[in-house]
């Protein structure tokens, strides 16, 4: 299947991209070796007997899911401008235009 001129320019319409006439012409050649290459891929055929290659072990163990508190290096109380009974305390915000 070869790319045409028109094909490239109907693609950058639905991209709503905008393609200066001058670079048409190189759109053109590599959308073509694109799809050939494809092409030669599928020539290749896929058995469907063969295992997919996937990077890494098959299964990846996962851990339990465990709620652990985290310790900071000082209490927010020593840095919070205002902290009780383990929340953050902060001012409340007034309502614009006099509401």
């Amino acid at each position: 299947m070869r790319i045409t001129e028109r094909e490239v320019l109907h693609i950058a319409k639905l991209a709503e991209v905008e393609v200066p006439p001058a670079d048409v012409g190189r759109l053109v050649e590599q959308l073509d070796a694109i799809v050939s290459y494809v092409a030669q891929l599928e020539e290749l055929g896929v058995d469907s007997s063969s295992a997919q290659f996937l990077a890494g072990p098959s299964a990846s163990p996962l851990r339990a899911d465990e709620i652990r508190s985290g310790r900071l290096v000082r209490p927010p109380s020593e840095f919070a401008p205002d902290f009780r009974d383990g929340f953050f305390v902060v001012p409340r915000l007034e309502a614009m235009g006099g509401e």
